[in-house]
């Protein structure tokens, strides 16, 4: 203890060195505790996205292309399947449940998502959990919307309020949909997944929007003649006629969120056995009427990683660079106070230290100064997530939580420790070395 108070003392006497290796130590293990959280936390939000879920099935494209795009909202698809295929997929022996996606709207940069009630009902995340409202419930109709937790949040929408939906992904938007205005019913649980940052509305709604009368193009004026009111009279006879179309569809199947789509992005599938997702991902990759691709999300989950995990390799060694920097800044700071205490050492020697006591001084200086420097680096990393967690949660989805360090980070912390300790054993062992008379014979 004598021998720490000594060494806390030494340091203090070296303020502006001694604080500037501290920062510089600080600096790096925030920054490699910071890596490494958000590397695991993002795995972690990936993985927790889908749960439970057997297949995805969609258009023929890459594994990792229709798992982000259908799952994850990144990217978006180059096709589509036909609503008759997945009629007829879904009654396959062995399917337990399907959930149809149709993606493609959006509304203030929020991703709008078509499906049907099995969207609610099956749709799981993290460990096997169901969605869940914090307020209304689900829809009923065409007209009905329901919101993620954070496009509530940031648009600071509530129940019964109407919104408009744009054709396009993301800030994109190439058509408002304004005479299919929706009304939210209700707003979803906090889920840290993708869920949050989408809009769910029925598939029939995105078919009412996509329908013929959006298909064709639209005047934005129009040159009005010497027969304006026969134009207006034939023009509101097309309009009644749309209106007397657009009732008719909705009115069609009462209750039904699905009507007829022409097509869907993809859908996912749950299985009664896990002994039918083989045999049943291998029909659909051979299905020929339409070329479809099965993929099982677990699967393409860890090929993205293994495809990513150079990215996490070099980010680990930017961060094991940017520690041995700092350490070795500590290094130069003691070797080169070190020809500076020569006296100081000496009269230690003089006063009855041993050469292993101002070795064990010097190693409990370079201990302390790396302790501290890491107690303020862990302080650094907290307030760093307290501050970034909310960008990195709208921006790119990361959901991090504020908790005690994992046992790897401690690991990371032991070994920065250690490479601390055998820096300090450099100047220890040439203090060591130093003769009595050779500190006292310094010229003042």
């Amino acid at each position: 203890m004598k021998l720490m108070t000594l060494a806390f003392k030494s340091i203090s006497n070296r303020k502006a060195s001694v604080l500037l290796t501290l920062f510089t130590i600080a600096i790096s293990v925030m920054l490699l505790l910071s890596i490494e959280r958000v590397r695991q936390e993002a795995k972690h939000s990936f993985s927790s996205t889908i749960s439970g879920t057997d297949l995805i099935v969609g258009a023929r494209t890459g594994d990792i292309q229709l798992l982000l795009s259908s799952v994850f909202r990144i990217g978006h698809a180059n096709n589509g399947l036909s609503w008759q295929s997945y009629q007829y997929i879904k009654q396959q022996k062995g399917v337990a449940w399907t959930i149809p996606i149709s993606l493609g709207d959006s509304h203030k940069g929020f991703s709008v998502l078509g499906s049907d009630e099995s969207y609610f009902k099956y749709y799981r995340y993290g460990n096997k959990q169901n969605l869940a409202f914090s307020q209304g419930r689900p829809f009923h109709n065409a007209q009905e919307v329901v919101l993620g937790s954070e496009v509530a949040k940031q648009l600071h929408y509530h129940l019964g309020q109407k919104i408009i939906v744009a054709h396009g992904m993301g800030n994109t938007s190439f058509h408002h949909h304004d005479d299919n205005p929706l009304i939210v019913t209700g707003i979803l649980a906090p889920t840290g997944t993708p869920v949050d940052k989408t809009v769910h509305v029925p598939l029939k709604a995105i078919e009412l929007m996509h329908g013929p009368k959006h298909s064709s193009t639209q005047f934005i004026s129009r040159k009005r003649s010497s027969d304006d009111h026969d134009h207006d009279h034939d023009h509101d006879h097309d309009h009644d006629h749309d209106h007397d179309e657009h009732k008719e569809v909705i009115d069609s199947q009462p209750g039904d969120l699905i009507g007829q789509p022409k097509q869907i992005t993809a859908f996912l599938m749950g299985f009664d056995s896990p002994l039918y997702t083989l045999q049943v991902r291998r029909n659909i990759n051979i299905y020929k009427p339409e070329a479809l691709s099965a993929i099982m999300p677990g699967v393409t989950l860890r090929e993205l990683w293994g495809m990513l995990d150079i990215i996490e390799k070099i980010l680990l060694l930017f961060s094991a660079v940017v520690v041995l920097i700092s350490l070795l800044g500590m290094l130069t700071t003691l070797l080169s106070s070190l020809s500076q205490r020569r006296r100081e050492l000496a009269i230690l020697r003089s006063v009855g230290a041993r050469p292993r006591h101002i070795f064990a001084l010097m190693i409990s200086e370079a201990v302390l100064i790396t302790a501290i420097g890491c107690a303020v680096g862990i302080a650094m990393f907290y307030v760093a997530i307290l501050i970034g967690k909310g960008i990195l949660q709208a921006h790119f989805g990361i959901s991090i939580s504020i908790s005690m360090l994992s046992n790897y980070e401690l690991a990371l912390l032991s070994v920065i420790m250690f490479s601390g300790t055998l820096m300090g054993a450099i100047p220890a062992v040439r203090a060591y070395f130093y003769s009595l008379n050779d500190g006292m014979s310094i010229k003042v």
